[in-house]
């Protein structure tokens, strides 16, 4: 049930896993649906919000490729991009649960993003351009970097844990999206997974189970509890499948 399929990730070509009953059922009538949305003012504009570990930039980058082979007009986009400067991090706090916490201690957190900037990029995807810059965070640089490339699809996949976010900043930004998903999971999955990515990266499981005691959990309970709601739902099990919740 479970195929193997090559996409680029990062630049860089990789082989992801996906079961094939869950490609042909779910997958593809996904972006078949989101296809025949109606066009309003310039790209349709799709989020894909969900918490860490949901492997949504993998996810998102393999229904591009699912639409590209159905001659789709579909491009999967990224919120790292718009992570604050490490300078600026480094130099600004944001009070969070009542306390003044320095924004590079958090970082990955909702406030260590340029909502504002995010918003004017959402803007201009619904403009009459016929191309659209797009920053990416440079994992070699551990920093955003404007203009990192180009949209020129009809349809925008846009993927990020804080989209859906209740947070009003974060909330007026559902206003640019035709379409939401949201992708859940249990949060001793995600735990076992955050962890274990950490583990297979060279650290001790001690260290990776620290590490996400005191950040990554924090980000995982407040997607998981404080997102709005999407106009679809898939929950994703312990083995990494996806299935439709049923409304």
């Amino acid at each position: 049930m479970w195929k193997e399929y090559n996409i680029v990730v990062n630049s860089l070509a990789q082989q992801v896993r996906f079961n094939d009953e869950t490609v042909q059922n779910l997958f593809v009538p996904f972006i078949e649906r989101i296809a025949k949305l109606p066009k309003n003012d310039g790209r349709n504009i799709i989020f894909v919000a969900a918490p860490p570990a949901t492997g949504k930039s993998t996810l998102t980058l393999f229904l591009e490729s699912l639409a590209k082979e159905r001659g789709i007009s579909l491009q999967a986009v990224g919120l790292d991009g718009f992570h604050y400067p490490n300078a600026y991090l480094a130099a600004n706090y944001a009070e969070i649960d009542g306390r003044k916490i320095l924004l590079r201690d958090v970082k990955g957190s909702a406030e260590t993003f340029d909502v504002e900037a995010v918003a004017a990029k959402l803007a201009e995807l619904k403009s009459d351009a016929a191309e659209v810059k797009w920053p990416v965070y440079s994992r070699k640089l551990h920093d955003p970097i404007a203009d990192g490339y180009t949209i020129t699809k009809d349809i925008v996949l846009f993927e990020g844990n804080w989209l859906l976010l209740k947070d009003l900043r974060w909330a007026a930004l559902r206003s640019f999206a035709d379409y939401a998903l949201f992708i859940t999971a249990d949060e001793d999955t995600l735990k076992e997974r955050l962890i274990s990515r950490k583990v297979q990266g060279g650290v001790s499981r001690d260290e990776a189970t620290r590490f996400y005691e005191a950040s990554d959990s924090v980000n995982v309970k407040r997607v998981l509890a404080d997102s709005v709601s999407a106009d679809e739902i898939w929950d994703m099990s312990y083995d990494g499948d996806f299935c439709l919740r049923e409304k």
